[in-house]
């Protein structure tokens, strides 16, 4: 019986994480240690951005003119735009199945779009031991963005208001440092 145990344990041990360990948990959480001047302000950079009001653009008179044109009632209740303009849709993150309360958490490209799902990674010891290379990023779900993470949504298929993206130009204009007492 010990042996067995000890083969169960063992396994969970190596078998490698899959997306389903993660869980988004809303640009509040990560406000929490992102806020600071001291760290990086990455919050307040994030906040005045465009991608803080990506959900927010669905309901203009442009995006709705735009929509209907492609056949779509109601931008911010169609899955082809949701996927781009809120956090974590059809992940457990946006649900159109789920109640106000849930949604208004993952509402606009937050931290988590980009980063992946935050349940893993988002205390400070976990965060610092990933800066400080001691883990690796992968374990816990982080993800170092790069131009491919952008072009799941920065893409013409599907998007009206699509614009030449030049990743270099455009990184530079979400640049948000690595918290100062961390990197």
């Amino acid at each position: 019986m010990k042996k067995l145990l000890a083969v169960v344990a063992l396994l969970f041990l190596v078998i490698p994480l899959t997306a389903g360990d993660f869980e988004y948990v809303g640009v509040k959480k990560c406000k929490t240690c992102h806020k600071s001047e001291k760290h990086g302000n990455q919050y307040g950079i994030w906040k005045e951005g465009k991608h803080a009001q990506a959900f927010e653009s669905l309901k203009t008179e442009k995006a709705k003119e735009a929509a209907a044109k492609l056949g779509i009632e109601d931008p911010t209740k169609a899955p082809e735009c949701l996927k781009c303009h809120t956090t974590g849709f059809g992940e457990g993150g946006y649900d159109l199945n789920a109640d106000a309360e849930h949604n208004a958490k993952f509402e606009g490209v937050q931290c988590e779009a980009c980063h992946g799902p935050g349940s893993k990674y988002r205390k400070k010891k976990i965060m610092v031991a990933v800066y400080k290379g001691e883990m690796d990023p992968a374990e816990v779900g982080l993800i170092r963005p790069d131009e491919n993470t952008c072009k799941k949504c920065h893409t013409p298929e599907g998007n009206p208001f699509y614009k030449e993206f030049n990743f270099e130009e455009r990184v530079k204009e979400i640049a948000h440092p690595v918290p100062k007492d961390q990197g």
